[in-house]
């Protein structure tokens, strides 16, 4: 079975024992693998756990939720990190570091992400369940660029586009992870396709902050006033070519 990846409470004796939170995650997946996501039902889940269905409730609205019991958590943390972020940094320097905080949460506890995955592709519920936790990371790190880029023209769609690029080059890399059970350093996979995001979006790569790249310097032309259009454009035209 999966271990359950959480905190623990320390018993008088110093005995670590799992939280009733982690307590209900790993009855729902040993009964998952022995009967299936479909045939599981809530009830089941407090029997084996020994709890009551208010205890349930208490931590997780639905069963497809138990699945995914640490995503709140990890959407906490992102948040936190990204409003703590250097208003004079890189932002998508930022929001590809508040994707490596995800990354964290699945190489904490590989046989569980592992389990989680192959419990995923087989349940249809779950995976739409999925779409939408991955849809709220991606809100998250759109929200803190579009922060950053208000001042441009282009501000919110280049925030989209870049969250929407952090979230697909990550998840590549970490499912590929996945897909091979847990093998393979996927800390240096999912840096090598954030990467590819950096050199493309970032402060170093052109037009990437909005900041000043040699294609979008401003030119000040200062004349006299009464001095001919022509030379104007003149001298315009010169410093362009300069």
């Amino acid at each position: 079975m999966s271990e359950v990846h959480g905190q623990e409470r320390t018993t008088g004796g110093g005995a670590a024992r799992p939280t009733m939170r982690d307590a209900l995650v790993e009855a729902a997946f040993e009964l998952f693998s022995e009967r299936g996501f479909e045939q599981t039902t809530i009830d089941d889940i407090v029997s084996l756990a020994g709890v009551g269905r208010r205890s349930f409730f208490r931590y997780f609205p639905s069963k497809e939720a138990v699945v995914f019991p640490d995503h709140d958590g990890c959407l906490a943390d992102m948040t936190a990190f990204l409003a703590a972020a250097d208003p004079a940094g890189d932002p998508v320097a930022q929001v590809c570091d508040a994707a490596r905080l995800v990354l964290r949460m699945y190489a904490g506890n590989p046989a569980f992400s592992v389990g989680r995955y192959r419990l995923t592709k087989q349940v249809p519920t779950l995976r739409i369940h999925e779409l939408s936790v991955v849809w709220r990371y991606e809100r998250t790190l759109a929200g803190h660029l579009r922060t950053r880029y208000a001042a441009r023209s282009d501000g919110a769609l280049r925030a989209d586009v870049i969250a929407a690029a952090v979230v697909a080059a990550h998840n590549f890399a970490l499912r590929s992870w996945l897909r091979s059970g847990g093998e393979g350093d996927v800390g240096a996979a999912v840096d090598e396709a954030l990467q590819l995001v950096a050199d493309t979006w970032g402060d170093d790569a052109a037009g990437g902050s909005g900041g000043t790249s040699q294609d979008d310097e401003v030119v000040v032309m200062v004349a006299r006033r009464g001095t001919p259009m022509w030379r104007v454009v003149q001298g315009v035209e010169a410093a362009l070519e300069g």
